[in-house]
């Protein structure tokens, strides 16, 4: 008896192991923004990111240590900085990349250009596209690249996470008195977001009323007398880096708009807000305190 409790013992101990092992091993299906359909034999092991925000979900999704390469300006978390890079975003270097021999490459639809993309699938090199517009597509992109990273409960937790904090913003801010904004992305040429961008949702939740939410284009090209025209209440830039808000004191010189008159020109750190990760949830927060603030400064108070 005793004799064979112990073969059950290390029966169950070797079962145990491989379970683990087998569920590593087992294929992956899912479908990226685009529409494609993307399978794997078994989760990734090395994933080259092609965007600043993709390196930064990977990361968000416990699976960092399969990057083994990204493009410039992939600097969050602060040891994506040792990542060998594989050119800009807007231009791959195709050669660097085969070099790393990746077995999953995370392109940005919007962002790389769509014959690069093609290329690497036309080598035989799993492609997932990303393009989340809205706050649960940011959810829905982070489970999925943690399916295929072979990370998926920690891939859950986070975009819980996430969206826990954008609801609760939500709850809080969306149904107090509209605010009307002007979002700054660019400043030559100047350009803004439309109601169809993922920073517009971070407005909507902050009861913001994003006053060129109507145009057509995703990121419209703007002229100023169309702004001065609109007179927002409240102009949020990104500027040209974390800590210079250049474009946003530039319209101090409009002395007759709304937001220069309250003091409402506001700067949030871009990476914050323009890049399609879970830190958007830190930005929407800014953005709801800086409406806020604007309420406050409103003469009829």
């Amino acid at each position: 008896m005793i004799k064979k409790s112990r073969t059950f013992t290390l029966a169950g101990s070797l079962l145990a192991l491989l379970v683990p092992m087998m569920a590593a091993a087992s294929p992956v299906t899912v479908e990226d923004d685009g529409g494609h359909e993307l399978r794997l034999d078994q989760p990734a092991q090395r994933i080259v990111s092609l965007a600043p925000h993709i390196t930064e979900v990977v990361y968000a999704v416990g699976a960092g240590d399969r990057l083994v390469g990204a493009t410039q300006y992939s600097d969050y978390p602060p040891e994506a900085a040792d990542l060998p890079r594989v050119g800009g975003y807007s231009r791959i270097d195709l050669e660097r990349v085969l070099k790393l021999e990746p077995d999953l490459i995370i392109a940005w639809r919007s962002g790389n250009a769509g014959s690069q993309i093609e290329r690497l699938r036309d080598l035989g090199i799993p492609v997932y596209v990303s393009e989340p517009r809205r706050f649960e597509g940011v959810a829905s992109s982070m489970r999925r690249i943690a399916r295929l990273a072979g990370t998926a409960a920690a891939g859950d937790a986070a975009a819980q996470d996430f969206l826990d904090r954008i609801e609760a913003l939500r709850d809080e801010y969306a149904h107090r008195p509209p605010v009307r904004v002007f979002y700054q992305v660019w400043e030559q040429p100047l350009m803004t977001i439309n109601d169809q961008h993922l920073i517009a949702e971070a407005i909507e939740v902050c009861g913001g009323d994003n006053v060129f939410g109507h145009l057509d284009r995703l990121v419209p090209r703007m002229d100023r007398e169309a702004v001065i025209e609109a007179d927002p209440e409240v102009i949020i830039g990104g500027g040209m880096g974390e800590d210079r808000p250049d474009w946003v004191r530039a319209w101090e010189r409009w002395e007759d708009l709304t937001a220069v008159q309250r003091d409402n020109l506001f700067f949030i750190a871009p990476s914050l807000l323009q890049r399609h990760t879970p830190r958007i949830a830190e930005g929407t927060a800014l953005m709801c305190e800086k409406l806020e603030r604007a309420r406050l400064r409103r003469p009829d108070r």
